[in-house]
């Protein structure tokens, strides 16, 4: 298992590497090409490509990505988030089995914490989701979070288009369930789904936070055993908790479900509540919508991140911030006054 995880952890390094050390360059149209016949191996090395630091190869994954979007589009794309200890893998592995029993293919991208030594995905979602990572209609990829949460959402929606181009049709996006990540993930796909654990003194928690605003479906998970009582007190509590939210744009009213993805119960449910939304969203036209604001805020995202490159590369920039900073702590100059130094000698 460890060394499995290890494996997990060290693909994009691998894969780079072995790149630089025989000197090959990728060919845009090959990748193309395997990633549209639904080889998932070319989808994984374009991915890597698109998430690689080094110019030559992320400009071969951009090429990729633009020859791959006109085929985008055609999937409904679930987030899925959920305090540690929910039981989101094994509800992933159940809703991803559940869809590829009826025909589809599942695309599982799941954001993981990261190691604050190495910066590599720490959980291995491949080992957490056996079954479904064996399936030729399914495809798993982790990315690690690390310390830039906007650095992740980027690589994660190019992802989701070059998954969609490959032909999966349901996009599941895991998150690591600690709050800014939910924002993220909901700004990027057509449902989003909270899971809850009831008995654990997360019911009155999960009211506290604005995450339920977020949610299309509320799913009481681990509804088993013992705690069956529990989930069915935690439920009506949520329902009642909903009434006191505003609509949604949309006009879609949230629901609340019981589940056991361990003993695969309930499962059916959500997946026909999942597929009532999206025919209520498009009969409704909210759904090509919030698709088109999605894009226009990746774009002003973009936008940001691309400004903030190019400032910290400005050589007043990299000769001068450490003395900035050291001014500001040594409480010399204040903080507006080191931005606006900044600012001023790099417009000049």
């Amino acid at each position: 298992m460890k060394k499995e995880k290890k494996q997990t952890n060290r693909l994009n390094k691998e894969l780079i590497d072995k790149l630089v050390q025989k000197k090959e360059v990728p060919n845009a149209d090959l990748y193309f090409q395997k990633i549209r016949d639904g080889n998932r191996i070319y989808l994984s090395k374009a991915i890597t490509l698109i998430e690689s630091n080094n110019p030559e190869y992320y400009k071969i994954g951009q090429q990729i990505l633009k020859k791959c979007l006109p085929f985008s589009g055609n999937s409904i794309r679930i987030g899925i988030t959920g305090v540690p200890g929910v039981g989101k893998s094994t509800f992933i592995e159940a809703l991803g089995k559940e869809y590829i029993k009826t025909g589809h293919k599942v695309a599982v991208l799941a954001i993981d914490p990261s190691s604050s030594l190495s910066k590599g995905s720490i959980l291995g979602d491949k080992t957490r989701m056996e079954q479904l990572s064996k399936n030729k209609n399914a495809f798993i990829r982790p990315t690690a979070s690390g310390n830039q949460l906007g650095g992740v959402a980027q690589k994660t929606r190019e992802t989701i288009i070059l998954c969609e181009a490959a032909g999966f049709n349901k996009i599941l996006i895991e998150t690591v369930g600690v709050g800014q990540s939910e924002t993220m993930v909901a700004s990027m796909t057509d449902f989003f789904l909270l899971l809850k654990l009831a008995g654990a003194g997360d019911e009155l928690q999960g009211i506290k936070r604005g995450i339920i605003e977020m949610a299309d479906l509320i799913v009481i998970n681990k509804a088993e055993g013992d705690n069956l009582t529990a989930a069915k007190i935690a439920k009506k509590t949520f329902e009642t908790a909903l009434h006191y939210y505003p609509p949604k744009n949309n006009n879609w009213q949230p629901k609340v479900v019981l589940s056991s993805a361990l003993y695969h119960k309930g499962i059916d449910e959500i997946v026909q509540i999942i597929n009532n939304y999206e025919t209520f969203v498009k009969n409704n036209h909210t759904f090509e919508k919030k698709r088109k604001q999605q894009d226009l805020q990746w774009f002003e995202e973009n936008i940001k991140q691309k400004v903030m490159e190019y400032f910290y590369k400005k050589p007043f920039v990299v000769k001068n911030i450490e003395k900035i900073k050291n001014l500001i702590t040594s409480k010399k100059i204040s903080v507006y006054e080191g931005v606006e130094k900044l600012i001023q000698n790099t417009l000049k």
